[in-house]
């Protein structure tokens, strides 16, 4: 049995209850991680900018993952390594969400855009993220610094459809897969939160094995896959869940805290 040497974990749905709220028994688990020597941090399909208010709280120094992992920032929000999509791929990408009626938004590293201030999930992600989106008639200008294009719509239904067109659309170009059941996200190729599990397994010099991940959506599978134990929120979808080596509580009945809770026990055990 390999001992974890780090955390890694989701934000959404998973770190925050639904209200996007820290709780005390999450921080609470991360400062025992931090007192039994075991690093902590957490990859995300959010933006750069919507992930400032976790680090302080949580007394986080490693690297972090954004949009999906394709960027990861330092500590203070400072660029290591980031990708962007593809100007064309970007482009297929909001003709497919044109046609499917949904929604759309373009993330750059340090700003949102979207043509709809009155949009159904304008004000949610504006809460989530803390930050305000800048309103354009056009997002041609952008297609060439898009980290992350979303599409929102709270058919899930629809979106589920969508991501199904739009990952034979984009093909190798672009990674398309929903972080929540109302957002499909189009992210840079051949970069998730898999792939940032590996790099922070190169950053520390561990195996994978000593990495546990905690999710709770269809992109935190690609994680999962990538570390030696991976938890699956009580919320998730049952086949997320079967993906998982353990499920945990939902982040309403604080599953994020169980989760590490866990870690602890297997570490001393192994």
């Amino acid at each position: 049995m390999t001992r974890t040497a780090l955390v890694v974990s989701d934000v959404d749905g998973t770190l925050l209850t639904k209200d996007k709220v820290l709780t005390e028994a999450a921080r609470a688990a991360v400062r025992k991680l931090h007192a039994a020597g075991i690093g902590f941090t957490i990859v995300s399909s959010r933006p750069t900018i919507g992930m400032g208010f976790l680090i302080a709280p949580l007394a986080i120094k490693l690297p972090v993952g954004a949009f999906n992992g394709s960027s990861i920032v330092d500590a203070q929000l400072n660029p290591i390594e980031q990708h962007l999509i593809p100007p064309a791929t970007a482009q297929r990408s909001l003709d497919v969400l044109t046609e499917f009626g949904v929604d759309i938004w373009l993330f750059t590293n340090d700003r949102w855009y979207t043509r709809n201030p009155d949009g159904e999930y304008v004000p949610h992600e504006k809460r989530a993220i803390k930050h305000d989106p800048s309103i354009i008639a056009d997002f041609t200008p952008h297609l060439g610094a898009a980290c992350k294009i979303v599409g929102a719509s709270s058919d899930a239904a629809l979106l589920q459809r969508c991501e199904a067109v739009m990952q034979d659309a984009v093909g190798t170009k672009a990674t398309a897969v929903r972080s929540q059941t109302y957002y499909l996200d189009v992210t840079p190729p051949g970069h998730d939160k898999g792939t940032f599990v590996e790099a922070m397994a190169r950053r520390l010099s561990i195996s994978t094995d000593a990495i546990a991940t905690i999710g709770d959506m269809q992109n935190d599978l690609a994680m999962f896959a990538k570390s030696g134990i991976s938890f699956a929120m009580g919320n998730a979808t049952d086949d997320v869940k079967k993906r998982a080596t353990h499920v945990t509580e939902t982040n309403e009945n604080d599953g994020f805290a169980r989760a590490i809770e866990r870690v602890l026990e297997i570490n001393q055990l192994a």
